[in-house]
C-alpha cells in the first residue's frame, strides 16, 4: 500500500514498504515518485511488481550492485569486503526512491529504483516488463534511453 503524503500539482510523493530494500535509516520504507495524478494505480502495480520480484532476479540486481561496487566510487577509503553471496552486498547500499512513468501500455510494468552505497556512488536499477533491464551508475540514461 503507498501512502501519499505530498499531493502538489500533477505531481505525487508517496511512501510505502519494500519487501527486500531498505533505506539509508535502515528501514523498509522507500519513497515514490509519479508524474501525473492519474498514474496513482500505475504506481500500485509498480509496488507489486517491486515486491513480488523473484529470487534471481534480486539476486541479478545485487550482483550488478557487486559490479558497481568492485568500480570504487568517490569514498576511497571503503573496500568491498569479502561476500558470501551476491545479496550480502545489500548491506551495503540503501535505496531512496522509485519512479513511476505510465507507459502507452499499462499492462508493462517498468519503473526505476534509486540508490546508493558505502563506496560513495549512485547506483540503481531499471524493470521494464517486470524483468530486470539494467543495474548501475546510469539508470536514469538507461531507463530514458528504452523510452525514446
Amino acid at each position: 500500500m503507498i501512502h501519499w503524503f505530498h499531493r502538489q500539482d500533477e505531481a505525487w510523493e508517496g511512501r510505502f514498504k519494500s519487501r527486500f530494500f531498505r533505506n539509508e535509516d535502515n528501514q523498509k520504507d522507500l519513497l515514490i515518485y509519479i508524474e501525473h495524478s492519474s498514474a496513482a494505480g500505475y504506481a500500485k502495480k509498480c509496488v507489486k511488481s517491486l515486491n513480488s520480484l523473484p529470487e534471481s532476479t534480486v539476486t541479478a540486481i545485487c550482483e550488478g550492485i557487486v559490479q558497481s561496487a568492485k568500480q570504487g566510487g568517490l569514498n576511497e577509503k571503503w573496500e568491498l569486503p569479502p561476500l558470501e553471496r551476491a545479496t550480502d552486498i545489500l548491506q551495503y547500499c540503501w535505496f531512496t526512491a522509485v519512479y513511476v512513468n505510465v507507459p502507452d501500455d499499462e499492462n508493462n510494468i517498468n519503473y526505476i529504483v534509486e540508490g546508493e552505497g558505502k563506496w560513495g556512488e549512485a547506483v540503481g536499477f531499471v524493470i521494464r516488463q517486470n524483468q530486470l533491464a539494467y543495474v548501475g551508475e546510469d539508470y536514469f540514461d538507461a531507463f530514458n534511453h528504452e523510452n525514446s
